[in-house]
């Protein structure tokens, strides 16, 4: 049976292969044994029941709370030829009885229900006519009342399953702590069956922190270079999310407000105007993005703080669901930590305890110096391997751009001493800069040894600076009062026995970050952008027609791939990502005629032939892979650069990349990018001998700065390789 969902696999949905876990839970399904899968937004769960309920002779029941989910997956599904219904509150009295004649009919093998729906007594004496294989619930996080989004409802869906004891039973979710899996299994009564947990590791989303200042000025400017890309900005309270549409509205973008405040009618047409690419950008509370299966979000970005974080990784999780790069970012501020605060203090008992840990949890990740996947990851039970993401504003920050801040660090510390540890940032920067406030002249902390020894900042910077002493662990907030305390680990910079090095200014919002962050994936960076447009045309031109989604047709790594490899005719066509057998019949022809018009205009040479060799290539090796092995086999840097069709500032990242996941890289061949001279070369590599490779501002410095970062990160590649051999 497994060999047949592979036909299915490529033949319907046009993908060569299975993603991670994917082809075992669908045997597992296949065989009839039950299965909790766990797997990330954009992961693949949805082909787990779509492709057995393909094989299997009777229905496969999908139970979800998301409405506007269920009509999105049939739409998709009838794209790909696959028959499917739903059954909801949103269909007319006419619509549900045509879908229950065509249900009895047998002539659909999915069948996509609301829990609400399901309880209804009707609902169940239809379905106890007809052969149910499969029994799936999808969002399976909302039985549990330790999962962030419990629904009491859904506890109810454990009776009504043994409804169907003969059927398989498959439970999914993409955020799920381990102690939710277990209390979903023991819910369910899923005794003897498999979990399948997939990496949580979303590896195409760049994660970005930054620190709330002027929030309207810090998303302009995010916004100045996407201005053709889908996003969702989520905010707090319903006022914010008008306040920030109306301004961005006026800055000339096109965009649309989302809350509960807007009649249902509104929220659905601003949805629909959404996903159907009418409107590029979603402003919106919480109460926007479940169910949303728009591939195409290039970003998403959190104005406000949101309150856990499976909150969090799941609306995250909304953006780069086509695997290619999208930028999520989250502005942070004090003040929404104490927002959040208020409303857990008015819970009780075991709510307010788990209510308490998960925003302990969201903190220290916002609040982590390192990579910061490691607490992420961590958080759901995964253990993550590397020290470094390279996707996300901590990895993608150069050492070498971190200032060394111990006078500073010293400073501010001892005015917390010396004024007892009872006050905020705030007044000890009031101190620092010798003000002359009515409370610092009230406690005499104008008497203080360190009044005004700090004016070489803004009151702004030294705010600042507490933040990063914060998340470096040198000072911790009072959780009572917002007073700063010293922690053990400041005595150490105290005594001049350690040093305080970091990066000040996290409001930066993207800008040289996503340059640096930018995948080198050959298809994403060349393919050809107007014969991309012109299908991006033709392709909305269709939906509209038809009244769908626009990614319904083809999502954006479809056309991607169709302009870079300019297929000529269906044989190469059908090698490209997402092309099944429907849709080529339904749409190769149209898509064909605009790809060989455009070749033959601008004397385009077609890749038709290199399709699915390139496509078992880059499945099989990560780029950076590829790249250190290829550099080994003694090619030069410049013909790797070439080759890869990247600047050689990109192969020296792979490279790096490559050396520090533990593998070995000949340093002479790295020498030869360099343009010193070799007593120059020599005089760097002993002056990085002298204070470490790791700082490259400190290296810069001591050889007065006559020796740019290019350079120094070449020779500190080398230096590193040459230690390793």
């Amino acid at each position: 049976m497994i060999q047949q969902a592979k036909t299915i696999l490529k033949q319907t949905f046009g993908y060569d292969e299975f993603r991670p876990l994917q082809q075992d839970a669908i045997k597992n399904v296949l065989n009839k044994r039950d299965s909790l899968v766990i797997m990330p937004t954009g992961g693949g769960k949805s082909l787990i029941y779509q492709i057995p309920s393909m094989i299997f002779d009777g229905l496969t029941i999908v139970v979800s709370p998301l409405i506007s989910l269920m009509k999105d997956q049939v739409e998709q599904l009838d794209q790909f030829g696959v028959p499917a219904l739903f059954l909801n509150s949103s269909l007319t009295s006419e619509q549900y009885r045509m879908n229950v004649n065509r249900l009895r009919a047998g002539e659909a093998k999915l069948l996509y229900l609301a829990p609400e729906t399901l309880m209804l007594d009707k609902t169940r004496d239809l379905l106890s006519t007809i052969k149910v294989d499969c029994f799936t619930i999808d969002e399976a996080h909302c039985i549990s009342e330790w999962g962030h989004d419990f629904r009491p409802e859904y506890r109810q869906l454990a009776e009504v399953r043994k409804d169907y004891s003969e059927s398989v039973c498959l439970a999914l979710t993409a955020t799920a702590t381990p102690r939710v899996q277990d209390d979903i299994q023991n819910i369910l009564e899923m005794k003897d069956s498999g979990r399948f947990v997939a990496s949580f590791d979303r590896q195409n989303l760049v994660l970005k922190v930054a620190d709330k200042e002027n929030p309207l000025d810090q998303i302009l400017d995010f916004l100045y270079t996407r201005s053709n890309q889908s996003g969702i900005i989520y905010c707090f309270s319903r006022r914010q999310v008008d306040e920030l549409a109306f301004d961005l509205k006026n800055d000339g973008h096109s965009v649309l407000p989302y809350h509960a405040g807007l009649s249902d009618e509104k929220r659905m047409r601003n949805q629909e105007a959404f996903i159907r690419d009418d409107a590029r950008i979603i402003v919106a509370t919480i109460a926007f993005g479940m169910g949303i299966n728009k591939p195409d979000v290039r970003f998403v970005i959190h104005h406000d703080m949101p309150q856990n974080i499976e909150s969090y990784y799941q609306q995250i999780g909304r953006a780069g669901r086509d695997s290619i790069r999208a930028d999520c970012l989250l502005l942070y501020s004090y003040s929404d930590r104490q927002k959040i605060q208020y409303f857990i203090n008015q819970k009780e008992g075991a709510e307010k305890e788990v209510a308490e840990k998960h925003l302990d949890a969201l903190i220290n990740y916002l609040e982590f110096d390192g990579c910061r996947r490691i607490p992420l990851i961590r958080y759901f039970g995964e253990s993550y391997k590397k020290t470094q993401c390279g996707m996300c504003d901590n990895c993608l920050r150069e050492k070498g751009d971190e200032e060394d801040y111990t006078i500073q660090a010293q400073k501010f510390m001892s005015c917390m001493v010396r004024s007892e540890q009872l006050y905020g940032s705030y007044h000890i920067a009031d101190i620092l800069r010798g003000s002359s406030a009515k409370k610092i002249l009230e406690n005499g902390h104008d008497k203080l040894t360190t009044y005004g020894i700090g004016k070489e900042w803004t009151k702004n910077q030294w705010v600042q600076f507490a933040r990063l002493l914060i998340r470096k662990g040198l000072v911790e907030k009072n959780p009572q009062h917002g007073s700063l305390l010293l922690t053990e680990n400041a005595k150490r910079v105290l005594k001049g026995d350690e040093r305080v090095t970091g990066i000040l200014d996290r409001t930066q919002t993207a800008a040289d970050i996503v340059v640096r962050a930018k995948t080198t994936d050959v298809v994403e960076n060349r393919y050809n952008e107007n014969l991309f447009e012109k299908l991006r045309e033709k392709r909305k031109e269709l939906a509209d027609e038809q009244g769908i989604p626009p990614y319904a047709i083809f999502p954006d790594t479809t056309l991607m791939e169709m302009s870079y490899y300019y297929p000529q005719d269906e044989h190469s066509l059908i090698g490209i990502y997402g092309v099944g057998d429907t849709k080529l019949k339904k749409y190769g022809d149209m898509f064909l005629n605009i790809i060989r018009k455009f070749t033959r205009e601008n004397e385009v040479t077609s890749r038709s032939r290199v399709i699915r060799q390139k496509a078992k290539k880059t499945a099989s090796k990560k780029k950076h892979h590829l790249i250190g092995k290829e550099f080994n086999k003694g090619k030069s840097i410049d013909h790797l650069a070439e080759q890869f069709g990247v600047k050689t500032v990109t192969i020296i990242s792979n490279l790096k990349k490559y050396l520090d996941e533990g593998n070995k890289l000949y340093p002479t061949g790295i020498l030869k990018a360099s343009g010193l001279s070799e007593r120059k070369q020599d005089e760097v590599l002993a002056t990085m001998k002298k204070l470490g490779p790791e700082l490259l501002k400190p290296i810069y410095e001591d050889l007065n700065k006559e020796v740019d970062y290019n350079e120094l990160r070449i020779l500190q590649l080398a230096y590193i390789a040459g230690r390793r051999k």
